[in-house]
């Protein structure tokens, strides 16, 4: 791997990688997509225009985990992840799946992933899979070295009108910015890492970064996105704020491994799969 790819995401926190899935490992990735759009975990949420569907997302689907497993097992993704962190040794943590339909208006908003999980450290990559040839209007959305700044509280999603109206809202971390408001008045507010994708390529980013998915429009109207994310050596638990009793401590997922842990332990569990 050229050493300014690996030079990119430790600085910016994410990097896009051309042609990194061929065409076989792409059909996996989209089976596995379908799979899960057709078989919704009891917390995912689906809507629907009609008989259309418009939007989709679940996360760590529990009756997927053997399914992505095997196939995270299977694909490059982790030996990637590898060279990028500089570790010995990756794990496979869980999916994500999303899918914004029929122009569906308004943007995927932007977080950081671990104001909503245990997580912290170097060695955490987020593989962002598109089916679909993105422009660069209608891809994925990263503030260029945020990983390495402030952590924010989570958004709770729960107001639309309010993006940044906060998950834990006790003062631990600060609420988070209006992203957009900001680079509507000022387009130079952020330093914005987007690019045009193409089925193949894989925008791999950090979890920490400030990410969002920027909206579908009438030219770009679907896009179909498959998450898979991976940690490694440098990879520790770090409790979550306690104000949020849904999140308190160990966030929603694997909550009976998570609570097997003490902060600063190795981010590690029998049931995550080595893929390095």
């Amino acid at each position: 791997m050229d050493d300014l790819i690996k030079q990119t995401f430790r600085e910016d926190g994410a990097v896009l990688l051309k042609n990194c899935l061929d065409e076989a490992q792409l059909a996996q990735c989209y089976d596995e997509f379908r799979w899960g759009i057709d078989n919704l975990s009891p917390t995912g949420k689906q809507v629907f225009d009609g008989d259309k569907l418009t939007y989709h997302v679940d996360n760590a689907n529990p009756l997927a985990k053997q399914r992505l497993d095997e196939l995270a097992a299977a694909l490059p993704l982790g030996r990637i992840f590898a060279e990028l962190w500089g570790s010995e040794k990756v794990w496979y943590f869980a999916e994500e799946t999303f899918l914004r339909a029929n122009g569906l208006p308004g943007r995927g908003p932007w977080h950081q992933d671990n104001s909503y999980l245990p997580w912290t450290g170097e060695h955490w990559g987020n593989a962002w899979i598109s089916f679909q040839s993105l422009p660069q209007r209608n891809s994925l959305e990263v503030i260029r070295g945020s990983h390495r700044g402030i952590q924010y509280d989570g958004s709770s999603f729960a107001d639309p009108d309010d993006p940044t109206e906060p998950l834990h809202g006790d003062g631990t971390w600060p609420r988070l910015p209006d992203i957009d408001r900001d680079l509507a008045a000022d387009p130079d507010a952020y330093d914005v890492v987007s690019a045009a994708i193409e089925p193949g390529d894989v925008f791999a980013l950090h979890p920490g970064s400030l990410h969002g998915g920027a909206p579908v429009d009438a030219a770009c109207p679907t896009r179909h996105t498959l998450v898979l994310r991976f940690f490694g050596d440098d990879a520790t638990f770090r409790p979550l704020p306690e104000a949020n009793e849904r999140f308190a401590r160990n966030g929603t997922l694997f909550t009976e491994e998570m609570a097997k842990l003490n902060p600063g332990e190795p981010f590690r569990s029998p049931i995550f799969r080595r893929v390095v």
